[in-house]
Parts: structure tokens; sequence; C-alpha cells
């Protein structure tokens, strides 16, 4: 396993989150430089810093650098030329995350698109640089062999896209052929970790991968599932994250777009992080889903890892996420059970359109008396 210095926010859940990514990338983290601050105009860290981190590298000699924020492509030759190792931006870590765990064609097709926006972008700066002179050539070449390069990324996309049309095409004669055979369609989505594969493999006896690391699930699988005597299908997707780029949404699209098409959409919460963690991973997951277009009368909010809280700490996180408002919720275990048949009486009321169109879709209260 590679190691790495990471460099992230001064905040706990932060920090865990950004350990979890690099572990998944498989790098071993020797060293962490918590900053309040990672968006300073040259290096994403300020002059002073860069010397600490050169003595920093000097004694743990790490194979690269994460750094947990998107960097501007100048940020990123900036710091690989002064540091003179090999910089991971969030994104370009994700992807590298994304492209192990990718196991279908269609995944993979997906991942390829990705890389090849995120080298767009770069290839965009670096061209003006070539162009105003204050970057001699790219990688030795010169500024026309760059435009060459960027002219081959946008062919390569083209293909890509056109195979991912492709793919979607068949995608739609399977939901169309569910469709015909009259079966419900349930997606679970949420905060990658957030145990949606735990919840998929109580939900249906299958024992998919489930461990630690983030994004176990790239691929979508679809399985039946009995709901009150009837047979549903139901699809484990990939797993959100915060300050994912909109492009590495729009690459997954064909995957997500299942969500759309669902009759319920169970969005499954972590409960049990801490209140800040809590609303930033429900906010971008709510985000997510409101830019594919799913309609928040199709949402379920299932509060998973409720074994771990008393009534009055779930009621709190309610009431920060403003669940009783509107919104269908309840708490859940998908390790112990808890409220698992009850979550399929509430998917089961959706089937049957019980839930009325009015003031009927406000919180389930499922607490055990």
């Amino acid at each position: 396993m590679n190691s790495a210095v990471l460099i992230t926010y001064d905040q706990d859940g932060m920090v865990d989150e950004a350990i979890a990514l690099c572990k998944s990338a498989d790098y071993n983290v020797k060293h962490v430089m918590r900053q309040e601050f990672l968006q300073k105009q040259t290096y994403g860290l300020s002059t002073g810093k860069i010397e600490d981190l050169k003595e920093i590298i000097s004694t743990t000699k790490p194979d690269v650098i994460v750094f947990d924020e998107i960097l501007k492509p100048r940020q990123h030759y900036n710091l690989a030329s002064e540091l003179k190792m090999e910089i991971l931006d969030r994104e370009s870590l994700i992807l590298q995350i994304f492209e192990k765990r990718s196991s279908s064609a269609e995944s993979k097709l997906q991942i390829k698109l990705a890389q090849a926006r995120y080298e767009m972008s770069r290839a965009k700066e670096k061209v003006k640089l070539a162009k105003k002179g204050e970057q001699p050539g790219f990688m030795g070449l010169g500024t026309f062999e760059v435009d060459v390069y960027y002219n081959e990324i946008k062919k390569r996309m083209i293909n890509i896209k056109s195979k991912l049309v492709k793919s979607g095409k068949q995608r739609k004669l399977h939901r169309q052929s569910r469709k015909r055979l009259g079966f419900k369609i349930i997606s679970l989505a949420g905060y990658t970790s957030a145990g949606k594969t735990t919840l998929f493999n109580t939900l249906t006896g299958e024992q998919n991968e489930k461990n630690d690391e983030l994004f176990t699930t790239l691929s979508t699988t679809i399985r039946r599932v009995m709901i009150k005597k009837e047979i549903a299908l139901i699809s484990d997707t990939v797993g959100f994250i915060s300050k994912l780029p909109a492009y590495m949404i729009e690459a997954f699209r064909s995957t997500l777009e299942e969500l759309l098409y669902a009759d319920v959409v169970i969005v499954i919460i972590d409960v049990s992080d801490n209140f800040d963690e809590l609303r930033k991973k429900f906010k971008s997951c709510y985000t997510t889903l409101n830019a594919i277009g799913v309609e928040s009368d199709k949402m379920v909010f299932a509060l998973n890892k409720s074994e771990l809280l008393d009534e009055e700490e779930i009621l709190d996180k309610v009431d920060l996420l403003e669940l009783n408002e509107d919104k269908k919720w309840i708490d859940i275990s998908a390790v112990t059970q808890k409220n698992v048949d009850k979550l399929k009486e509430i998917i089961s009321n959706i089937f049957q359109n019980d839930i009325s169109q009015n003031g009927d879709k406000v919180g389930v209260k499922t607490y055990e008396n």
C-alpha cells in the first residue's frame, strides 16, 4: 500500500471521511495536516504552510500528497512544481476509487467519461497558459501539441458518450419490460457508507459486499423483494458524497436515473452521525436527488443505525433535518432489523396510494413503546 500525507480541514468528521477516502484508494495516511482554510489563491495553502509541508514530506517520505479540496488547475500545477510530489486533490482521489471499484462494462465507461472530463477541465487551463506563454509547453509539448491533446480528449468523450447512450437504451428496454410485468420499483439512495448495502441485504436476504471502505457500490444491483405478499424489485445505487462535482454526477446519470423511475426512493441516513456531519450529508443527498429530478413525494427517509441512540436523540435529529414538516421518515436498524417490517408497511402504503397528496405525508412516528 502506498503512503500519503493528507491535508484536510480541521474538523473531526472531515478528517475521518478524508482518511476513509485515502484508505479506499489504497493509501496509508502517514500524517494529517489539519487546516482551517484550503482555498488560498496560489497553493490552496499559505506560503508558510508550504514550508511546514516540505518538512513533513522530508520526515515521512510519502508517495503522494492528498489535498482534500478541489484544486484549480493552476493551484495543482503550483503545488506539484513546488513540492516535487504527485498531488491528488479530492476529485482525482475519488476518481481513483471509482476506477478501482468499477466492475460492470457500464460503470467502467462512466468512470472513463468522468476521468476525461477531469482531464478536459485541466487541459483548457493548460492551453490558456501555453498560449499566453506563462507555461512553456505541456509535459514537454508545444502549443500545437496541447491543442491536439485537447481535441483528442473531446473525441474520446464523444466515443464514450455514444457507448453510454446504447447502454441507456438497454436500460430503458429493461425498465419497460419490468413495467409490463407490473413490478413496483424500490430504489435505495444515500450518502456513501450510510448502510445502503446492509439494508439491501436485509430486505433481500443477499450477501453483497459490505465493509468500511467508501463506494463499494458503483453498479446498480436489482433483486426481487417481498413487500406485504407483493413481489417488487429493489435496486442499490452509487453512494453520494459532499463536494462531488456536477460532471461526476452527470457521468453516472445512466445509473442514477434508475431513481427517477422508482415508485419509492428510500434515502438512508446514518442518524448516529453528529449534528454537523448529519446536516452536511443530508444536504448532499437531498441536493443531488433534486438535481437528478427525483420527486420528493417518492422519498422515504430511513434513519439508519438508530439502535445507537435513544428516542429523544432521534427526535432532536429529526427536528434538525426538518423531517417533520412534509417528509416521510422512519427510524430503523439494518443490522438489528429494528422497524424494517414497519418500513415495508410504509412502502406498501405508497404502492397502494394510501398516503394522500395533501397533509398526510408527515413524519411517520415509529418509536417502539
